[in-house]
């Protein structure tokens, strides 16, 4: 791809997303999500390849019928209301479709489906993309709307997602996968928390993003695209090993590390909210993520898989990593817990 046409495609990804989220106008959020699917397909089946082609047509297919439901859910509201302002979306019918449209974008469960495919048929530096800058749009819609949303829909959502994306991720071997279920999981952790304490939801995301986009990184320096290829990691760079050792943890929410938090803090206010079940279901899905985050711990840098002339002499044939954004990306995705007062 030239970088005539990736500057055109990054821009417009931008440009989306900066409308979306700045606008009081539906119309007008809509027109940005739409800039939003129709710049990151190209970069999608750019690849040439059959798989890509399929990632793109079922991220095409998905994200526009998400966005038509959007469009249809904003008209009835304007139809009903008179207005169509998004913070006065207040017929519950119109809301209850929007819940439904943006929990398909997002890849909330039980819309999730297309998320693992897309990803699995994506490059890595794509799948960053999709799996960070792509969130922002919707979720500024559901930052802007919370007031209106429905608590029990969004809470039902994200204990469905947070317990299906640990479920489903157990028996997965690609990394795009299990990054992929990881991202349906803490995206059921932040719909849990919309309507009750929108200030912990962007704080979230804020964790979510930073601790992804590090993941995801690592995974890109170590071209490690199934769990086989992390096991020889350590002869490429032994600090991104460890790097990625605390990364998985902190994606785990272990508790001395930055994952710890969100989580700290939205089973702190569900259970003030008295909402004990809810807090429990996703206490324990939580169990079920850290199972696979502690496995690619485990065969990354407790173990040593079996030395050959290939495996060790494999550094010479891997680029020297950028040590600047490397320094950068441990210590917000991994050592930020003690700013929690300060966060909050």
């Amino acid at each position: 791809m030239s970088p005539t046409t990736t500057t055109i495609i990054i821009s417009s990804l931008a440009t989306g997303t900066i409308i979306t989220a700045s606008s009081h106008h539906w119309f007008m959020a809509w027109i940005g999500l739409e800039m939003n699917t129709l710049a990151i397909i190209p970069m999608i089946s750019k690849q040439h390849h059959p798989r890509a082609t399929e990632a793109a047509t079922k991220y095409f297919l998905t994200q526009a019928a998400a966005s038509a439901m959007i469009l249809f859910s904003s008209t009835m509201n304007a139809w009903l209301t008179g207005t169509w302002d998004i913070i006065n979306s207040t017929n519950p019918t119109a809301n209850m479709l929007l819940t439904m449209a943006i929990a398909m974008k997002l890849g909330l469960a039980p819309l999730h489906f297309w998320l693992p495919e897309v990803l699995q048929g994506s490059t890595l530096k794509t799948a960053i993309i999709i799996t960070t800058w792509q969130k922002l749009a919707p979720m500024a819609l559901i930052y802007q709307t919370s007031n209106n949303l429905s608590t029990t829909t969004l809470l039902t959502l994200g204990v469905i997602s947070a317990t299906l994306g640990g479920w489903a991720g157990l028996n997965q071997t690609q990394t795009r996968k299990i990054m992929a279920y990881s991202s349906i999981a803490h995206l059921g952790w932040m719909a849990a928390i919309t309507t009750i304490l929108p200030n912990i939801l962007l704080l979230n995301l804020t964790i979510y993003l930073l601790m992804t986009t590090s993941m995801f990184y690592t995974l890109a320096l170590l071209n490690s695209k199934n769990i086989k290829d992390l096991a020889t990691s350590w002869t490429t760079s032994p600090p991104i090993t460890a790097i990625t050792m605390l990364t998985l943890l902190s994606l785990g929410g272990l508790p001395p590390l930055t994952g710890f938090m969100p989580k700290w803090l939205i089973l702190e206010e569900l259970t003030t909210q008295s909402l004990t079940v809810a807090a429990v279901t996703l206490a324990m899905s939580a169990l079920l993520s850290l199972f696979f985050y502690l496995r690619l711990t485990y065969l990354s840098t407790i173990t040593l898989s079996p030395n050959t002339t290939t495996t060790t002499h494999k550094w010479r044939f891997k680029q020297t990593p950028n040590t600047l954004l490397l320094s950068l990306t441990l210590p917000t995705s991994t050592l930020l817990l003690p700013m929690t007062p300060m966060l909050c």
